[in-house]
């Protein structure tokens, strides 16, 4: 009886090892967002000193190359103006959008935060788009202007488009510029607006690219967030050739309501 015993416990510590396990091993909403913040805590201050960096395997990346966090963006303390966040559970990534208009120098930031084994504890990547004066329509307090007066809230159930068709629409944006069908296939809302830069297009809709490039857009990194209905893409944008670039696009009702871009003149 006493072996017996000895036993069940034994089991029943597994069983709670095993839980334990499986619970640190989710990727959760709230441990993006908590390293999202961190992110953005870092940038404001300048100091690296927040950040849970991997010791093992971490990587910093800006405008698509591989670069030293200790003398970046990331080394300079900004004042940010604006800033939103998006989580992709299933990627276990964040997606941080930052706007500094009214700093000494302006910027706007694009990054995507990922983590490995659904370890949210732990960074492993910081990926960066970071447009300053130069940039493709580059105005920091036009940007702002106009993106402060969206609407990024959480959507209805009924009001949310899948995983799949998000990635769907935002490759297919990126497939504009190669493919002459690709305009067509996305779900333009009437009321939409595209900040390229600074340039506001409205509707979203008008003036689009219709093939006429042998360069695809490669590249491509993606966080996706159903409950606000948007799919970042990180990408090199060949088309025009080989720049640094971000693509945003929010959709409401399963219509493209908002989409930004953030490219870089290399």
């Amino acid at each position: 009886m006493l072996g017996l015993n000895a036993r069940l416990a034994t089991v029943a510590v597994a069983t709670l090892t095993l839980g334990s396990t499986l619970t640190s091993a989710q990727c959760t909403r709230e441990g993006l967002l908590a390293a999202a913040d961190s992110f953005i805590a870092a940038q404001t201050s300048g100091s690296i000193d927040g950040l849970a960096l991997s010791a093992t395997n971490f990587t910093y990346q800006v405008n698509n190359k591989v670069a030293d966090i200790k003398t970046g963006v990331l080394s300079q303390p900004l004042k940010i103006d604006l800033n939103r966040s998006t989580a992709d559970t299933t990627a276990c990534a964040s997606y941080t959008l930052l706007i500094s208009a009214t700093g000494s120098t302006p910027y706007v930031i694009s990054t995507q935060i990922r983590h490995e084994g659904n370890d949210t504890s732990s960074i492993a990547l910081i990926d960066t788009i970071v447009a300053t004066t130069g940039a493709l329509f580059f105005n920091a307090p036009q940007t702002l202007e106009y993106i402060q007066q969206e609407n990024w809230g959480t959507l209805d159930e009924g009001q949310r488009s899948t995983r799949e068709e998000l990635k769907r629409v935002g490759d297919a944006y990126l497939d504009m510029w190669t493919d002459a069908t690709a305009a067509d296939s996305i779900p333009w809302g009437t009321d939409c607006e595209r900040v390229e830069g600074s340039a506001l297009t409205r509707p979203c809709g008008a003036t689009l690219p219709r093939g006429g490039s042998q360069q695809n857009n490669g590249n491509r990194r993606y966080v996706i967030d159903e409950t606000v209905g948007s799919v970042d893409v990180l990408c090199s944008f060949d088309s025009l050739g080989s720049l640094p670039d971000s693509h945003e696009v929010r959709l409401e009702g399963g219509k493209v309501k908002y989409v930004h871009t953030v490219t870089v003149m290399s």
